[in-house]
């Protein structure tokens, strides 16, 4: 049952993201946390994870529509695995709840940005 809904909610979550403009992690960590009782860590950990396809089909018609500064996205996946590195070490140190109410303050900021954004735009 918990891998039906984890599919319900992962279908969910990048239809919404997608159409709001926002990243499918933003939604599926909480519903991850709230609906399938995980740690914020895993759902965290499994958010990444289910990233890389959708990256992946994403980066690859984007490229297509000539919207892709191949060099650009190469110089920062080629960094990126230090930042993952990093990410990893803090997030295995730090307490539980540090990272819920640092997940919590990134959702208010990208909350705020899109309200500002929708705002400030002519039309």
């Amino acid at each position: 049952m918990n891998e039906l809904l984890a599919i319900v909610i992962g279908f969910a979550a990048g239809a919404v993201g997608g159409l709001m403009g926002v990243g499918g992690g933003i939604l599926f960590v909480p519903a991850l946390t709230l609906l399938l009782d995980e740690s914020q860590l895993r759902a965290e950990s499994t958010s990444l994870l289910a990233i890389i396809p959708v990256a992946i089909v994403g980066a690859w018609r984007q490229y297509q529509y000539g919207n892709v500064r191949l060099r650009d996205g190469l110089v920062i996946g080629a960094l990126s695995p230090l930042g993952v590195l990093g990410g990893a070490i803090v997030s295995n140190t730090v307490p539980e709840r540090a990272l819920e109410i640092g997940f919590a303050c990134l959702i208010l900021f990208v909350a705020g940005q899109l309200v500002r954004r929708a705002l400030t735009q002519d039309g």
